[in-house]
C-alpha cells in the first residue's frame, strides 16, 4: 500500500495537539494562536470549532466519562471546558490551577495525559517577535488526579512530544530549542520520571527543523513532527535510528497522532506563522491525514479528575 496524504481542513494559524477520541470516533485539536478548539469526523467530513476564553490554548484533552467535557490549557491555566461539538462557543465549568506565577513571559505549549490519567505539560517562552522564542524561561508539569500540580524540571524553551511507552516503562518528551528527544524512566503508579537521556538528535542525524509534536505506534517506534521540516519522521527509540521520513505540503509541522477505526490513519496539524525569510507553501496551516503507513497506533488516553 502506498502512503498518501490528504488535506482535512483548512489553513489555521497554529494547529496543534490533535487527539483521537475512540468513543465519538473523531479528531479533536487546537488552533493556539485563533484560541479555538475544532473537532473532525473523519467518516462524515464534519468540522466544527468554538472559540475558548481566556487566551492562547496550548492543548485539549477529553475528560473521562464525557463526550462534552474537556481539559485545556490556556495561557498559564490547566481549566475544564464544556462544548457539545457544535456551538461556536465553549463555557467554562472550573479551574483546577496554573503554572509559571513566578515568570511573565510564558505559556502553556503542549500537553497529553499518560497512561493513568494524569496531564503532563509544559510551557515556553514568548514567541515575540514571531519565530524568536526566549531560550530556557519555560517548565515541564504533572497535573495529577486529585488537581495537584507538580513542576518536574525547568529551563525549558518550548515544551512538546510526549509519549508513553508501558512496557518499556519510558516516557518520551521534547525541548523542541534542543533539536533532540528526551527519555526518562517513567513510573506508572506514581506518574515519576527520572534519569534523563537523549536519544535521538537532529543536528547529528541530519534532520533539517525542530523536534515538535510526538506519537507512538505499537511497535514502539516515535513519529516526529518536523517543525520547519515539512516532515514526519518516524524513529526508533531503542537505537536512535531514523526509520523513515514522510513528506507533508506544509513547513511548519507541529503535531500528530494516530486514529481511525483501527488506528492506522496517521493525523498531522500544521501552522502557518509568518516568520521573516520563510516562504509558506500553500497548504501551510493545513491538517492532514495520512493513510498507507502499515502501522498502528495506540489510543489516547483520557484525564481522570477524582
Amino acid at each position: 500500500m502506498s502512503v498518501k496524504v490528504k488535506k482535512i481542513s483548512e489553513p489555521l494559524v497554529l494547529g496543534e495537539g490533535p487527539h483521537w477520541d475512540e468513543s465519538q470516533q473523531a479528531l479533536f485539536f487546537v488552533d493556539i494562536l485563533d484560541c479555538c478548539l475544532h473537532k473532525y469526523i473523519p467518516a462524515t467530513g464534519e468540522w466544527t470549532k468554538a472559540k475558548i476564553d481566556g487566551g492562547r490554548v496550548g492543548f485539549v484533552v477529553p475528560v473521562e466519562g464525557s463526550k462534552t467535557q474537556f481539559i485545556v490549557g490556556v495561557e498559564k491555566t490547566f481549566k475544564i471546558i464544556e462544548w457539545d461539538g457544535k456551538a461556536n462557543v465553549t463555557k467554562d465549568v472550573k479551574v483546577l490551577g496554573s503554572v509559571d506565577q513566578d515568570v511573565d513571559a510564558t505559556r502553556i505549549n503542549d500537553g497529553k495525559a499518560d497512561p493513568r490519567g494524569r496531564i503532563f505539560a509544559g510551557t515556553m517562552g514568548q514567541d515575540d517577535p514571531p519565530g524568536v522564542i526566549a531560550e530556557s524561561q519555560g517548565s515541564f508539569y504533572r497535573l495529577d488526579n486529585d488537581g495537584n500540580i507538580k513542576k518536574l524540571c525547568s529551563g525549558i524553551g518550548i515544551s512538546n512530544g510526549l509519549a508513553w511507552d508501558i512496557q518499556e516503562k519510558a516516557m518520551y518528551y521534547t525541548d523542541s530549542l534542543e533539536h533532540k528527544i528526551r527519555k526518562y524512566d517513567y513510573n506508572i503508579d506514581t506518574g515519576d520520571i527520572s534519569n534523563l537521556k537523549y536519544i535521538f538528535d537532529f543536528k547529528k542525524a541530519g534532520v533539517e527543523g525542530a523536534p515538535d509534536g510526538t506519537t507512538i505506534d505499537t511497535d514502539g517506534n516515535l513519529w516526529i513532527a518536523v517543525f520547519n521540516g515539512s516532515c514526519v519522521i518516524k524513529i526508533d527509540p531503542r537505537t536512535g535510528t531514523l526509520l523513515q521520513k514522510v513528506p507533508i505540503p506544509a513547513l511548519q509541522v507541529t503535531s500528530v497522532i494516530f486514529g481511525g477505526p483501527n488506528y492506522d490513519v496517521l493525523f498531522v496539524t500544521s501552522a502557518n506563522i509568518n516568520v521573516e525569510g520563510k516562504q509558506q507553501p500553500p497548504a501551510a496551516g493545513c491538517t492532514f491525514m495520512v493513510t498507507g503507513l502499515g502501522v498502528k497506533g495506540l489510543p489516547g488516553y483520557n484525564f481522570r479528575l477524582k
